[in-house]
């Protein structure tokens, strides 16, 4: 890093970017947001920083691109060099550089310093060897059954496959039995948003009964801690609408195909019997993650659980997020504030331990 008095901390302009921006400002740091052209709007224009008058928007720069994926050209890695950058990442940039790039150039070719552990972003993916699935069982952190295919299928269960159309999205389904998987999948195929390739890679998993929660954690290298920074839950389209359908009309919606893209998020707390069962849960994936892929988590990550029925009612995670969640509605919850006495966001917490890295000469340590 050229100058680390004067870092920059910088992300794509999508998912969880203004957390960032917002978290830098608040650490007295400089921040950089990436666009693509024709998403520039919301950084370059609604909340970019103001001094007339003062403390107006978050964003400090935007550097606007052809296309997300030319962040890893040459020219423009050395203009992001130039400004002492760290670089957030978010989801939004693994799926968009994917388009183009496997996750080896990515690793290779970004040569600005990530916080966190770069080579940990590609176990989000079902289809890598050392992926989500293998950190929890080697965590021993509970987990839905699996199926090798459809005739195991003796309950009901979420497949889960690429979308046909939208390369970043999945396409998901229920059902209970293998009749059901075959007539809802030649559906779905028929209707274009499943491939007989999709289909070929699905991830069968029992469906689990219960509220499901995002549990925010952030692990310190500075502080060696884990901190629960908040919890949450996801509004996904058209799964809420569907929930909402009266009795009277599920006739008129059974053909429908279910899709979870996501809206937004909703703060949502957990019982103070369950916290322990939650930080147990999370030191379990620490520890697991640091043996398979060193130096291990560093900063935030998500284990999206849900609570099933007892007695006692435990934590069942069906999905794991390894960067920034998506969710800037997080610090809503009382955890960070019981934690630091007030209300801090995922996207100041990693600003903050930037400037403790900083001021302690170790960014290192939260850096790869």
């Amino acid at each position: 890093m050229r100058d680390p008095a004067h870092v920059t901390l910088c992300s794509i302009g999508s998912h969880s970017a203004l957390d960032v921006a917002a978290g830098a400002r608040a650490q007295g740091l400089r921040n950089l947001i990436v666009t693509a052209r024709g998403r520039e709007q919301t950084y370059a224009q609604y909340f970019r920083r103001r001094e007339d008058p003062p403390s107006r928007g978050c964003v400090d720069e935007v550097l606007e691109l052809g296309d997300f994926t030319e962040i890893l050209d040459e020219p423009v890695q050395e203009s992001l060099l130039e400004r002492s950058t760290i670089f957030v990442p978010n989801r939004s940039f693994e799926v968009y550089l994917r388009t183009r790039y496997s996750y080896d150039e990515i690793e290779r070719r970004m040569r600005v310093p990530f916080f966190g552990n770069r080579w940990l972003l590609r176990a989000e993916e079902r289809d890598e060897p050392e992926n989500q699935y293998a950190l929890l069982q080697r965590a021993g952190i509970p987990h839905p059954l699996q199926f090798s295919g459809p005739k195991e299928i003796d309950r009901l269960v979420m497949v889960k496959a690429p979308h046909a159309r939208v390369t970043f999205e999945r396409a998901f389904f229920l059902c209970s039995s293998a009749r059901e998987y075959r007539d809802t999948a030649a559906r779905l195929i028929e209707d274009g948003s499943l491939s007989e390739e999709g289909l070929a890679s699905a991830v069968i998993e029992e469906y689990l009964l219960g509220p499901s929660i995002n549990l925010n954690f952030f692990y310190s290298p500075v502080l060696r801690e884990l901190e629960l920074l908040g919890t949450d839950t996801r509004r996904q389209t058209n799964l809420e609408g569907l929930r909402n359908v009266p009795p009277s009309a599920l006739e008129a919606v059974r053909s429908i195909p279910l899709r979870m893209e996501e809206a937004g998020h909703i703060a949502a707390t957990v019982t103070e019997s369950m916290l322990e069962s939650a930080f147990r849960t999370g030191e379990a994936f620490v520890k697991a993650a640091a043996e398979t892929t060193p130096p291990g988590v560093i900063g935030p990550f998500a284990l999206q659980c849900t609570i099933v029925a007892g007695p006692p009612k435990a934590l069942v995670c069906y999905d794991v997020s390894l960067r920034i969640p998506g969710s800037p509605g997080t610090r809503f919850t009382p955890y960070s504030a019981y934690r630091w006495g007030r209300d801090i966001s995922v996207g100041e917490r990693i600003a903050m331990e930037v400037v403790f890295a900083r001021d302690a000469e170790c960014l290192g340590a939260i850096l790869t």
